[in-house]
């Protein structure tokens, strides 16, 4: 599978009283990942701004699979599942390592999105988008979202 990826150091701040990464930090973690990923495909999250768009979100489902201590240095990968050939629905893999790819696995974030025209409050697509996104990494099993009949 191919993946984009970042590394991160967990701080005092995105821990629970039980001494262990909060549920949401994931989530976080997940999400400045996939802007990351924008960015480093010469697409970032302000340009989209500019062109009137924001990233919405539909489902967000995060297993855990290991806790993840203060300091401990993180890794999270980004991969694409599924997504229209407009680009105008998607969706995300997220997997989220103690150490770097090769060590524990600690979750598995999967969302699933579109953008919401910020003017008109109404989903729809950007015509850049398409090609900066069909560069993305994607899984293995990814697949094409058959376009809406």
């Amino acid at each position: 599978m191919q993946s984009y990826s970042k590394s991160y150091e967990a701080i005092w701040a995105d821990m629970d009283p039980n001494r262990h990464m909060r549920h949401s930090v994931y989530n976080d973690y997940a999400a400045q990942t996939r802007v990351g990923m924008f960015s480093h495909f010469d697409l970032s999250i302000t340009e989209i701004g500019r062109l009137g768009f924001g990233p919405i979100l539909f489902r967000e489902e995060t297993h855990f699979l290991s806790e993840i201590k203060l300091l401990d240095t993180i890794t999270v990968t980004c991969s694409l599942i599924m997504m229209r050939r407009d680009a105008s629905r998607w969706s995300f893999l997220h997997e989220i390592f103690k150490g770097d790819e090769n060590s524990i696995k600690a979750a598995k974030i999967v969302v699933d999105g579109a953008w919401l025209n910020l003017d008109s409050r109404k989903l729809g697509t950007i015509p850049e988008l398409r090609d900066v996104m069909s560069r993305f990494p994607k899984t293995e099993n990814f697949e094409w979202i058959p376009d809406k009949t």
